[in-house]
């Protein structure tokens, strides 16, 4: 039995080069995200840079900074329309909007992703045909039916026709395809219905999904101009696209109004996708439609 020699000692561990935290991939996508982030601040940069500019400034040879700063186009705007009325109409009809076609496109989904009946395929052909389809081409006859109902100049007129999205219906779909059916089944042994798992199993799984969902739905309504503008003559009724545009109307051609007045516009989208970003990402990401 050999006994280890004392005088001996263990080998000094020789120290590893630190790695470095930033690969030539990384930066070179950090490098590319800022100058795509450069791209879309541009714009608001250059409308935020016009209204507070003065009309005579704001038709000058371009420029970035204004000579002399200036707040008139924002109190012009503020002045002579009726901005809080119209945000608190916009904010109605997108929460409603938003809210009904969460519902509707989380059961219709469920149904295609989950159920089994005669004609699902051609239904699920007729849904998808609705992509194909501007929603300005069905402006006539969605006018036409909302009179003959009498909900022109009212709420309900401005919702329900926007509650019925064939893209919304097509995500969350592709989204129940991919949850397991195990969880499902076991619910089926312990003897749940189709509704009760629906509720209380397949919504809680569904909130990336459901939220991204929800925030494009919101965008879409708050910035729909066209049918709020055909279906709404009372003043009292028009949502923030529709009221910031007959302010404008009535100046003219005047930019560094115009460009307060579509700011004040985009400022609650703005702040909704700064706080929501990481909901959106994750709600794409999960229904696998990243690549499509």
């Amino acid at each position: 039995m050999t006994t280890a020699d004392p005088t001996t000692t263990a080998p000094t561990p020789v120290p590893r080069k630190a790695r470095s935290t930033w690969t030539p991939g990384q930066i070179a996508l950090t490098a590319v995200a800022a100058a795509l982030s450069l791209v879309w601040l541009a714009p608001l940069g250059w409308a935020l840079s016009t209204s507070l500019k003065s009309p005579t400034e704001s038709v000058t040879s371009p420029h970035w900074i204004p000579d002399h700063l200036t707040v008139a186009s924002w109190k012009s705007v503020l002045e002579a329309g009726n901005i809080p009325n119209w945000f608190v109409n916009s904010l109605v009809v997108s929460v409603c909007v938003t809210f009904v076609v969460l519902l509707v496109a989380s059961l219709a989904g469920y149904g295609f992703a989950r159920t089994e009946f005669r004609g699902k395929s051609a239904l699920m052909a007729l849904t998808m045909a609705g992509l194909m389809f501007s929603p300005a081409i069905l402006g006539v006859p969605l006018f036409a039916t909302v009179q003959s109902l009498g909900m022109v100049d009212t709420y309900w007129g401005m919702i329900l026709p926007q509650c019925a999205p064939a893209a919304m219906v097509y995500i969350l779909y592709k989204f129940f395809q991919s949850l397991p059916r195990e969880l499902e089944e076991a619910a089926f042994i312990d003897g749940a219905g189709r509704w009760r798992i629906f509720f209380t199993i397949v919504l809680p799984l569904s909130k990336p999904s459901l939220s991204a969902v929800g925030i494009f739905t919101f965008i879409a309504s708050w910035n729909n101009f066209l049918w709020p503008y055909m279906v709404t003559n009372n003043p009292d009724l028009m949502t923030m696209p529709n009221g910031i545009a007959t302010v404008q109307n009535s100046f003219g051609i005047i930019w560094p109004q115009l460009m307060a007045g579509g700011l004040i516009a985009g400022l609650p989208l703005i702040v909704v996708f700064v706080f929501f970003q990481s909901q959106i990402v994750r709600g794409v990401a999960h229904t696998g439609l990243a690549g499509q």
